[in-house]
């Protein structure tokens, strides 16, 4: 990953302008989970990653949309097609869990840190607008309802 301080004065500008969109979004949760021990948790990451086999996002900025990977996908089945000239895949080829932590989520399940791991997880493409990805995260949160998840761990990347 690209430190903002070795990207050329242009290209940090373009990236802290990205941030600026965040504007009204606070970090105060939505509601109170249960305790960690009774939460299902599910992961949302921006590696662009999904299932073999499944359609590869399109251009980093306009790519919208997401993908289901389901919980018991294998690693080898892990496909990322996230797309930027800033991003070095080496971490994720030698260890998916870098970008997806289902390993370690699966983990702390079984030693009852917390109370069971979703049965579905989503990725996005992280270089897209935060405001046009908006009208899929409002879908996706309807997902993780209907999957009882109670916390979500964002993998940003």
């Amino acid at each position: 990953m690209v430190r903002l301080a070795d990207l050329p004065d242009w290209e940090r500008e373009h990236m802290l302008d990205k941030v600026k969109d965040c504007a009204g979004f606070d970090a105060r949760p939505w509601v109170k989970p249960p305790p960690l021990k009774q939460c299902r948790i599910a992961i949302v990451s921006t590696a662009g990653l999904q299932v073999r086999g499944d359609r590869p996002f399109g251009p980093s900025a306009t790519a919208t949309d997401y993908r289901v990977i389901p919980g018991d996908t294998p690693a080898t089945d892990l496909v990322m097609s996230h797309q930027s000239v800033n991003f070095d895949h080496t971490g994720f080829q030698e260890d998916h869990n870098v970008a997806f932590p289902l390993d370690r989520l699966n983990e702390l399940a079984r030693e009852g840190v917390i109370g069971s791991v979703a049965d579905f997880h989503y990725s996005f493409m992280g270089a897209a607008p935060i405001r046009k990805i908006e009208p899929k995260a409002r879908e996706l949160a309807g997902l993780l309802k209907k999957d009882r998840v109670d916390a979500v761990l964002l993998s940003p990347v």
